[in-house]
């Protein structure tokens, strides 16, 4: 049986990838106004899902051919990369979403969310394994209430490698003091799935609108631990339990 239940935040209990892909948006309008469109980089956000501030903006740099207007921001910003001008530019603008907390409250997955509240009632160890940095991860737990629901919160600023690297999924779970094997992982996108199994875990994966398609294209776990339409969730949770269960039957026999 499962000991802990550890989750992903952007995309899984929160659907801050929504935000993250507008503000990538903005921010590569207001460089260069008059050839994207913000649909047409919200598309492209899709393919990076999940993954570092540095691939993301390296990616979209590369893909609407924003090197020059980037570089050219980086002595007023202060940095010294294309890649940083156009994430901080995407800062200034995610940062002001987050500032209201109506945006954030009304972009929750509840459904997630309640699975986090049944694994607490269960005295289940429940640990977030997130890419967001420390101060942008505790003021969207703040403003949904959740600061208290984690016996364990790792971000991008407490690991050296980002997921799909495996490695602020093993940190959680040592500091939980829980096996890999007994954690399961409640993740959104291909990287962080992918990060969960190279850590040794179970995995549900809970598909949005930014995600479902890549999980089509490829194939990374078992379709059954796939969900597409939350109102299958609590069925598909009770059917990897029973599956974790017989495989422990098993084992002891």
């Amino acid at each position: 049986m499962y000991e802990a239940v550890i989750f992903d935040l952007d995309g899984t209990l929160v659907q801050t990838e929504k935000l993250k892909a507008a503000s990538y948006a903005r921010a590569a309008i207001e460089m260069c106004p008059r050839s994207i469109t913000e649909e047409e980089v919200i598309e492209a956000f899709k393919e990076v899902v999940g993954r570092s501030r540095q691939e993301v903006a390296t990616f979209l740099i590369d893909r609407f051919d924003l090197e020059a207007p980037a570089a050219a921001r980086k002595e007023e910003l202060g940095v010294g990369t294309a890649w940083q001008a156009f994430s901080q530019i995407r800062l200034r603008i995610y940062d002001k979403m987050l500032a209201d907390p109506e945006v954030l409250t009304s972009h929750r997955w509840p459904h997630n969310i309640e699975l986090l509240h049944r694994a607490r009632r269960a005295s289940c160890r429940t640990g977030l394994a997130t890419m967001s940095h420390r101060e942008q991860a505790w003021r969207v737990l703040t403003v949904l209430h959740l600061q208290e629901e984690f016996d364990f919160v790792a971000t991008r600023d407490d690991v050296d490698n980002p997921k799909p690297h495996p490695e602020i999924y093993l940190l959680v779970a040592n500091e939980l003091g829980v096996p890999p094997q007994k954690c399961l992982v409640i993740e959104d996108s291909p990287t962080g799935v992918q990060a969960a199994k190279s850590a040794g875990m179970g995995v549900i994966a809970v598909t949005t609108p930014f995600t479902r398609d890549a999980f089509r294209k490829i194939d990374l776990i078992d379709r059954r631990w796939i969900v597409d339409d939350p109102g299958e969730l609590p069925a598909t949770l009770n059917e990897c339990l029973r599956v974790k269960e017989q495989e422990k039957s098993k084992q002891e026999s």
